[in-house]
């Protein structure tokens, strides 16, 4: 197959250009900074002659949107939304103009959507949509608008030959430089793997080979539509989580951090504190529904498999 990755430069792009290169597909990435064969120049917003790349291609996996990696002033916030929103839209048009389209266009998006609780998960079904709790900071309302819109763009694009499917993402784990789990990791390590503001928000999770499995999965299931949860079945508590990457590693304590303490560490960081306290209990309903297996539902073997490939100083494989 042709596959076409808008913004599959990140974390999550390379673990989808290596696994389905890997496969024996031919990958196309979208790209501002082509560097590598098989990189197409695009600026995420207009069209031009990357549309080239979308015609006759099998499959699209729009991943575009700047990094949430960051502090959330109002200036990154409306950064994110509008790469998100705009290369969604462009995406949508070139699809929608070209004369042999993709026959399925999956859009990422985020398990942010859903509301910050700690007393039942979110399926598909039953989830409710966040951006009203009570007691929260206000921009967090902000980055559940930008997932909406996020999935809005898609929704309303007229693609009437194309499948569309939006990947509602967990973390995805895998054991690259500079991803969520080398950075958690690293904390652990350091021995600042510990609970933070108590640590009863939960974590929700994929680990990287399910990932890609999944998408597999929705690009072969011609009846799945729509929102999609891609998480692990089992999510957990951030101090449960932490403890389990404590122990593959073999780090017996784990300094706990307090709100304050956590706010600090994400400004050194340049990030943001809603990645660390806001709880997304998220579950994959419609992916187990349709009998999709998971190799990784718990995450002590999950862990223990990251933790394997970075000391064997694996990435693919």
């Amino acid at each position: 197959m042709k596959i076409v990755i808008p913004g599959g430069t990140g974390q999550v792009g390379g673990i989808l250009r290596r696994a389905l290169t890997a496969a024996g597909h031919e990958v196309v990435v979208l790209t501002r900074r082509p560097v590598r064969a098989g990189d197409v120049a695009w600026d995420g917003a207009t069209a031009g002659p990357w549309t080239a790349a979308i015609e006759g291609s099998d499959v699209v996996i729009n991943l575009a949107g700047r990094s949430v990696s960051c502090r959330y002033t109002r200036a990154n916030l409306q950064e994110m939304m509008d790469s998100r929103v705009d290369s969604a839209r462009v995406v949508g048009e070139a699809i929608g103009a070209a004369e042999r389209p993709p026959r399925v266009w999956l859009q990422m998006s985020t398990a942010t959507i859903y509301t910050h609780r700690f007393d039942a998960a979110h399926d598909e079904a039953t989830g409710e949509l966040g951006g009203a709790e009570p007691g929260v900071p206000d921009y967090w309302a902000f980055s559940v608008e930008i997932a909406k819109e996020w999935e809005r763009a898609q929704e309303e694009a007229a693609t009437p030959e194309t499948r569309k499917v939006a990947l509602r993402s967990a973390m995805v784990m895998s054991p690259d430089r500079g991803g969520v789990f080398d950075v958690l990791l690293r904390m652990a390590r350091l021995g600042l793997g510990g609970p933070v503001a108590g640590g009863a928000q939960y974590v929700s999770w994929i680990h990287d080979r399910d990932f890609v499995r999944a998408v597999e999965f929705l690009v072969d299931r011609n009846d799945l539509t729509g929102p999609v949860n891609l998480a692990a079945p089992g999510p957990l508590p951030q101090r449960e989580f932490m403890r389990a990457l404590r122990a593959a590693w073999g780090v017996p304590v784990g300094l706990p951090a307090t709100k304050w303490m956590a706010e600090l560490g994400a400004f050194a960081l340049r990030s943001d504190t809603e990645l660390l306290l806001k709880s997304r209990r998220v579950v994959p309903g419609r992916l187990r529904e349709a009998g999709f297996e998971f190799a990784y539902e718990a995450w002590t073997a999950a862990a223990d498999d990251l933790v394997r490939r970075v000391r064997g100083g694996r990435v693919a494989g």
